[in-house]
């Protein structure tokens, strides 16, 4: 397949000569093989591609200005949609080649690949990422459980141990009564029998 490219060598227009000159260098840059067509000492070329430019792609005068591109006999497009492919590195999809080794568009795809593989990878490292994470804070709330459960035994240790004292304060408390009540006791008894000698004393005196 060739590319043909409608020209006009002899254009006046500097824009056209510039537009004419873009598009054979780039072509030239990518090696691609095209041929120069000349609209302007032939007239079966011009008339050839006024006739095979799509109606929707002429201008409003009916008259497609150079340059022009074709694939064989199917029409690519003018300047302005090839700059846009070029812009969009879609250059040989635009031309309806398939994109060689190497060329921007492969590259550009195995660049596609390669970041994609790399996101994968990313991916990855942040799932495992997630994961330790996600274990860290199992960890530490595990470790908040026990700490609690130990904190609450401590407490419940202590609340026991604090029972215990009191119920033996308690028990202490209630032998200290005893003990002096039993005392109180006993010192009535002593005076009872005191007073139980002063009666007789004075019974004997009489």
């Amino acid at each position: 397949m060739v590319i043909k490219v409608f020209l006009a060598t002899s254009s006046g227009s500097t824009a056209i000569k510039k537009k004419q000159q873009d598009v054979v260098g780039f072509l030239e840059a990518l090696k691609v093989e095209y041929a120069e067509l000349d609209i302007a000492c032939n007239e079966q070329n011009r008339m050839w591609m006024r006739q095979n430019v799509p109606e929707e792609k002429k201008p409003s005068n009916g008259i497609p200005l150079p340059p022009q591109i074709f694939n064989e006999e199917s029409y690519c497009g003018d300047y302005d949609t090839f700059f846009d492919a070029k812009e969009d590195n879609t250059v040989y999809a635009f031309l309806g080649l398939p994109p060689p080794p190497g060329s921007k568009k492969h590259n550009g795809d195995a660049q596609g690949e390669e970041e994609g593989q790399a996101g994968d990878e990313e991916e990855g490292e942040d799932g495992r990422a997630d994961d330790e994470a996600t274990e860290l804070e199992t960890s530490r709330g595990e470790e908040e459980e026990a700490a609690a459960e130990e904190e609450t035994d401590e407490e419940a240790q202590e609340e026991e141990d604090e029972e215990q004292e009191d119920e033996q304060l308690h028990s202490q408390e209630e032998e200290e009564l005893q003990q002096l009540e039993q005392d109180q006791d006993e010192q009535g008894s002593e005076e009872e029998e005191e007073d139980t000698e002063l009666q007789e004393e004075e019974e004997e005196a009489e």
